[in-house]
């Protein structure tokens, strides 16, 4: 376009005038018109520890290896330095995407305004539990499964699946949690701890609401229309359907519960946690225990 002559002045248009009206920069063209060299697509500098067919089978037998499903790139790269592979995360991105192994993600909509903006994540454990509940079927019909995470650790601290979905069973991974960690089930043993739940029926009941009082819970409801208020128990939902309840099939609701407390164990010792620099659950809540028991 810029040799083309002008039919007002029969001159060029030049390559200035036409790179300002597209809205480029000359150093564009001028990149463009250069010959490619042999090997210029490859990434320069230094390859890493090992060739990229070597790092990406390393990869596929890795994810082939994990207990899990749906884990990002970033853990990808922890897990590949806990085997001694050190190597970028734009690089670990960079071969997941070509070829095809990140996980799927579904497509987000617009969100308006939020009424809730704050953090919800908490500094130490046992100060804040999360609670809700999904849905599976089995053999036996439509199964009702409840949970409860800590907001510091993401711990699963209960689980419990059940025919019913009302507020009794609603309970039950709050009694599993309050056993393991306060040692007992008794008034204002759990003196301290907040429980932040939804709006659902079970959670506002006068049964659901007395006994986490009689408990010493303080309840902590979220706002209505706002899961990211529940964001811990909903993150670990999703982590529970990707990883059991959509890729197994359970005749009955009894080999529901064992693989769900099977699978809480797998994830406490096992599911690698970004924000607390790539550390289990498990291992979370022994370091905090052992620094705070030392400073006692």
């Amino acid at each position: 376009m810029s040799a083309r002559l002008s039919p007002s002045t029969c001159r060029p248009y030049g390559l200035e005038r036409v790179t300002r009206i597209w809205g480029i920069s000359r150093a564009t063209i001028y990149r463009h018109r250069l010959p490619k060299r042999p090997g210029s697509g490859k990434r320069p500098g230094p390859v890493g520890p090992m060739p990229d067919t070597e790092l990406v089978q390393a990869i596929r037998t890795l994810l082939k290896e994990s207990p899990f499903h749906g884990e990002g790139y970033r853990k990808v790269w922890a897990r590949l330095r806990f085997d001694g592979i050190c190597t970028s995360r734009r690089r670990v991105l960079r071969l997941m995407r070509e070829h095809g192994l990140l996980a799927h993600q579904r497509a987000g909509r617009a969100h308006g305004p939020k009424a809730h903006d704050g953090k919800i994540v908490t500094e130490t454990v046992d100060t804040m539990w999360g609670t809700d509940l999904t849905a599976t079927i089995t053999g036996e019909g439509q199964a009702a499964v409840f949970i409860a995470i800590d907001h510091s650790s993401a711990e699963c601290m209960g689980i419990h699946a059940a025919q019913s979905a009302n507020r009794f069973e609603a309970l039950e991974p709050i009694r599993q949690g309050v056993r393991e960690t306060f040692g007992g089930f008794a008034g204002k043993i759990a003196k301290g701890l907040a429980l932040r739940h939804d709006h659902g029926s079970q959670y506002v009941s006068d049964h659901f609401q007395t006994e986490i009082r009689f408990l010493g819970i303080k309840s902590s409801p979220a706002f209505v229309h706002e899961p990211e208020g529940n964001g811990c128990a909903e993150r670990f939902i999703r982590v529970l359907k990707e990883n059991l309840l959509w890729v197994r099939r359970f005749e009955t609701i009894e080999e529901l519960r064992t693989a769900l407390q099977t699978f809480k164990e797998t994830y406490n010792r096992t599911w690698i946690i970004e924000r607390h620099r790539y550390r289990t659950p498990a291992q979370v809540r022994a370091d905090q225990k052992g620094i705070s028991a030392i400073a006692a």
